[in-house]
Parts: C-alpha cells; structure tokens; sequence
C-alpha cells in the first residue's frame, strides 16, 4: 500500500490526519492561576474513547505519496507546544472526501494555551447523564514523584542538624542537593561538621602543664602581684603545681599503684618499693627541711627528727600505721603553698638561710631548686606508675636545675676521692686559680655550657684547662643525676682524658639519693 494511511487489523483502511500542534505557552510560574480557565468539559452524552493517539500522518502531497524517513515512516511535521498529555481530548473528526479519493480528517480549529497539567485547579462537579447520575471524570495527568524542594532559608536552618545526622532521609538528599551549588552554605556546613567532631574527641581532656603559669604571666602583666613570688622559688612552686595537677586527675585506687623509688649508692644502683601516696609522703617529710629553716611546723617531730632526707623518709614511713592515702595530698600541698608565701613575704633577705641536709647544707635558694628537682623526678615516677604523660620541666627552669647540678659535681667527685671511688688529684692549685677541667656540654632542652673543676673543689673550672669534654642531652644527665640511669647507660659523647670522664659520671650518679 503506497500513500500515508496504514492498515487495521479489519481489512479496513481508517486514517486520520495528525492534529495542528498549538504555538508555545508560557511557563506555570508566569501565570496567574486565578485568571487561567478551565479546560473545556466533554460534551454530555458521552466521553472520548479510550483508544490509543492515532497515528499521525502528513497530508498527502499533490502527487497522493507521504514523504518518508529513512526508516520508511511517514513524518509529521510537528512544532514546539506543550507535552501531548497536557492536550485535552479530542472530539469526532469529520471525514473529507479530498479529489484523489482517500478520506482526509478536517483540520480542527487553533485551541488556547493552557498551563501545565499539574498546575490545573481542581475542577467542579462533572456533568450528569441522561439518567441523573453524574457522568464518571475524565483521568487526571500522571504527576512524577519529584524530590520536595525547599527554599534556602528552611534548607540553611536545617545545617545543624545535618551535621549531627539528625535529618531525615529525605531532608538529608534535599540538604546535600542544596550544598552543592550554594557556596555559603557549603562552608557553614563544613565549620559545623568539624564542630561536631570536637564533640567526639579522642585527644586527652588533661590541662597544658604551662596554662597555669601562662594565666599568673597575664594576670600579674595586667597587674602586678603587691607581694611576688621570688625568682629563685618560682621552679618549685611550678613544679609543686604540676604534681598537684597530676594528683587531682589520678582515682582512689591508682593511689595504691606500686612505685619503684632509684638511687645510686657508691658503685650500685639500689631501689627501693612504695606507693604514689608513699611518694608523697616522702616528699612531705623532706621539704619539712625547708619549713624548719623557715620557722614553719615540721611534719615529723620538730627536733627530734632527723636531718638526713633518707632517714627522716623512713621514720615518715614507719609512724604511719596505716599505708597512706590520697589523704596525704593535702597537708603537702598545704604545706608548699606556705613555704612559698613565707618565702615570699621575707623578701631577699632569706634566699641565703642555710637548710642542713646532715651530710651537707645549702642555701635556702638552692635547697628550694632541688625540692623542684626531687618533686619533677618523683611526679614522672608516678605518672609512670599510673599510664599518665608527664613532660619536662620549661627550658629556664631545667637550665637552673642542671647548673646547681653541676655546681655540686666538684665536692662530690672531691668526696668520692676520699672514699677512694675516684681517682687521685693530679693538679692542685690555690682556691680560686684556674684548675683541670671537664668541659660539659649539655644539648638540647635547658642546654649550656659547663667546665667542671676535677682536682679540687676550691679551684675553678676554665675553657683553657679543660683536658676532657662531655656531651649529653638535658634530661638524660637530669636522669643520670636522679639516679634513674646509670655512668655506662648514658648516651654521652666522650673525649679527652677517659679517666676524668669516668669520675665526673659517675659523681653525677653519685648526688641521687632516696
């Protein structure tokens, strides 16, 4: 069969012309839907047939034959309009007898622009049959399940709750749509993310050991303390505050955690088993030291103490008839603030009181140096015993440290010479003259420059007699020192005159004690 038509399944030849295609329409949100008709209603009587769109056919040309595609179908010119199930439906057509003989539809009249189908308001009750009853509606438009879209402000008040995974499904795919092609709310978005993870931190909740000392710097900058804390005492009582801090965190229980005490005695290293609330009496007892020189009350018995640091530990120790407890934080904590405000309120005059060790004295500013020492080497003790982070000391602080270490080197190495722990003097000079030297150089935190006077210790140590040199990092000799490594354990960079580094070394160890 040539021509446009088509066959049907009956033998018989049935076409129908295609229908004009209105001219553009203009989009839903540009109308005013108030002032839009409605859609013309079917005739009554009777409704449209629900067939299938009959195939649309260009008229024929002058000669009968459609034009055809490539793939042999004829083409309907069609034009831009509105989507073909947005077109109402179409009434009979009228047949035509056109000259050729085929049947040819009557072209049907122009209809108005209408808005989108599912822009429509609902229409009003339907016409009613002959009966009376109400003819049944026509079928609506397909409407296609779209995500709902929010405007920006409901979208940028729902962040937060995005960030905390708190929206719902479709509230998330809405929220994550918007980000995308909003910039400030995509950085909102990200700032209230990272916010939430701050929530949910692994990081240690524990204070900086230098916040305190970092607040006194600001406040006493803004004003001044009327009495300030001496420079000579300002270690200790920083290092008191460090151990206070790390007892306050600690529970009842890590207060029974054993605690391995170090010392060096002569040749050999000895120890000695307590607990952390032993540790605290034993520094309860020996700053008791200080307190007497102070005029303060002594925790022991007054007088009848005794001076030696050791044996006043263990009569601390043995008076107490239950182990301690954390009980004990308290009078020492009691007890270093009032050394510190007696020390402070004496003025300079006190800096030079002698505090009797036994063995041997030292100036009240010194001794209050090694109390900040003693209560360092002991605080990591216990943050050892109880998994806890316990940094140095700052750099300044460290610095004094080592230097009053290494001011005590010449009568120690002078006292092991006696004892026959050391060698003989080879040099010995007047008191004051220039002597034998060890250059010790100290690196890193704290770090300088030491020279140790090796045969007597009235002589001084000068660059120009050194005849050895010793390296070693700051808190590895502090270790050395405290009695927690030994002479041949330290990581030390040697040269010179192997026997004076020998003594200095083990000297060193030598200043440990419980």
């Amino acid at each position: 069969m040539t021509g446009g038509g088509r066959e049907s399944e009956g033998g018989e030849e049935e076409v129908r012309g295609a229908r004009r295609i209105p001219g553009p329409r203009g989009a839903a949100d540009d109308l005013d839907l108030a002032s839009v008709p409605l859609p013309p209603l079917p005739p009554p009587g009777g409704t449209a047939p629900d067939e299938a769109v009959p195939e649309q056919s260009q008229p024929a040309s002058a000669s009968g034959d459609a034009p055809e595609s490539d793939a042999g179908e004829p083409e309907a010119d069609l034009g831009p309009g509105p989507a073909a199930e947005a077109w109402p439906e179409p009434g009979p057509w009228p047949e035509l007898e056109p000259a050729d003989g085929h049947p040819q539809p009557a072209a049907p009249e122009p209809e108005p622009a209408a808005p989108a189908a599912e822009a429509w308001p609902e229409p009003g009750p339907g016409p009613e049959t002959a009966d009376g009853t109400p003819e049944p509606p026509a079928p609506g438009p397909l409407v296609s399940s779209a995500p709902v879209v929010l405007p920006h402000q409901v979208l940028k008040a729902l962040l937060g709750a995005w960030a905390l995974s708190a929206c719902s499904a479709e509230e998330t795919a809405a929220v994550e749509d918007h980000l995308t092609g909003c910039a400030p709310c995509a950085d909102e978005a990200l700032r209230l993310r990272d916010a939430v993870g701050l929530l949910h931190t692994d990081g240690s909740l524990d204070l900086d050991p230098t916040l305190r000392t970092r607040v006194l710097d600001g406040c006493f900058g803004r004003r001044p303390a009327r009495i300030p804390v001496p420079e000579w005492a300002a270690p200790y009582d920083a290092e008191t505050a460090r151990l206070d801090a790390l007892l306050r965190d600690i529970g009842d229980s890590e207060w029974h955690a054993p605690v391995r005490l170090q010392w060096f005695e002569e040749e050999r290293r000895v120890s000695r088993r307590t607990t952390v609330a032993g540790v605290i009496g034993h520094l309860m007892a020996v700053d008791g030291l200080l307190s007497a020189a102070l005029g303060l009350d002594d925790p022991l018995d007054g007088g009848k103490a005794p001076l030696d640091p050791t044996e006043r530990t263990e009569t601390y120790w043995s008076a107490t008839r239950r182990p301690p407890t954390r009980a004990v934080r308290e009078p020492w904590r009691a007890q270093s603030h009032e050394l510190i405000r007696t020390a402070s309120f004496a003025g300079r005059n006190v800096a030079e009181t002698s505090v009797s060790y036994g063995a041997f004295a030292l100036p009240l500013q010194d001794a209050a140096l090694d109390r900040a020492f003693e209560c360092w080497v002991h605080g990591g003790d216990i943050a050892d015993a109880v998994d806890y982070p316990y940094p140095a000391p700052s750099a300044a602080h460290l610095h004094r440290m080592i230097d009053l270490a290494a001011r005590m080197l010449p009568a120690a190495l002078a006292g092991r010479r006696s004892a026959g722990l050391a060698g003989p003097a080879k040099d010995l000079v007047a008191a004051g003259a220039p002597g034998r030297s060890l250059h010790l150089e100290i690196e890193g935190h704290g770090g300088g420059d030491w020279y140790i006077a090796l045969d007597s210790p009235a002589a001084v140590g000068a660059p120009e007699r050194a005849v050895a040199q010793v390296a070693l990092d700051g808190v590895e000799f502090c270790r050395l020192v405290a009695g927690h490594i030994s002479p041949v354990e330290a990581a030390a960079g040697q040269e010179g005159d192997r026997e004076a580094i020998r003594d200095v070394l083990f000297a060193a160890a030598s200043l440990s004690r419980l």
